[in-house]
């Protein structure tokens, strides 16, 4: 028996999905603005891997002198802070970011660090001739800058969904990017999330600084 007969009228209609076709319609407007960065990510659609937690709303830097990435997959996605958070301003509490999935990473002279009040939390390591290494890694990012970037075997235009580089499948429909090797020099990062299956610090030092990287 179907719906219509219980009800005695027509089936509900299922409501319009707003908030997807926004998304859509702003990651096609950032695409001018990231189509420069080094990386030549262009955004579209929801993000499949976008943080897996709600975030803090706070951005954070992260620069290193070097990153290799083995395995490298890029698109767009959307985080989102937690109901009723102070710093979601006007945005809703969503923040559209670049996802980047490396499924293993070294990071030479990595820094980390997060303004709080005219402070700054410092965390840096691999600076002693041991780098930082990470597996699964993936950052949501606004800004991604390089002096150089280099990749092997790059893929531009995917269906993320199909890509296989980084062991991560993206959103049906959504452009993105893969390769099998990426190298960026003077890498500088505004991220919103990092998550990592594995990280590895050596010469680990966190403190409080006057200064970010």
């Amino acid at each position: 028996m179907a719906l219509s007969d219980v009800t005695g009228g027509e089936p509900p209609q299922r409501p319009q999905l707003r908030g997807r076709v926004r998304l859509r319609r702003s990651a096609l407007m950032a695409v001018p603005a990231f189509a420069a960065a080094a990386t030549l990510v262009v955004l579209t659609a929801q993000g499949a891997i976008a943080a897996q937690f709600a975030i803090s709303g706070m951005p954070f830097t992260v620069t290193a002198e070097r990153l290799v990435g083995r395995g490298f997959e890029q698109f767009g996605g959307m985080d989102q802070m937690a109901e009723d958070s102070p710093n979601a301003g006007d945005t809703g509490g969503q923040v559209l970011v670049v996802v980047s999935a490396i499924k293993e990473a070294e990071l030479t002279k990595l820094c980390q660090s997060v303004e709080l009040g005219g402070t700054y939390l410092h965390i840096s390591a691999g600076g002693k001739g041991t780098p930082v290494t990470a597996t699964d890694l993936t950052t949501d990012s606004t800004v991604l800058t390089g002096k150089t970037a280099d990749f092997d075997n790059i893929e531009i235009g995917g269906d993320a969904s199909t890509f296989t580089k980084a062991g991560v499948k993206g959103p049906l429909g959504v452009f993105g990017q893969q390769a099998d090797k990426v190298t960026i020099t003077k890498l500088r990062q505004t991220n919103w999330a990092t998550t990592a299956v594995k990280f590895r610090l050596p010469d680990l030092n966190l403190g409080f600084s006057s200064k970010g990287c």
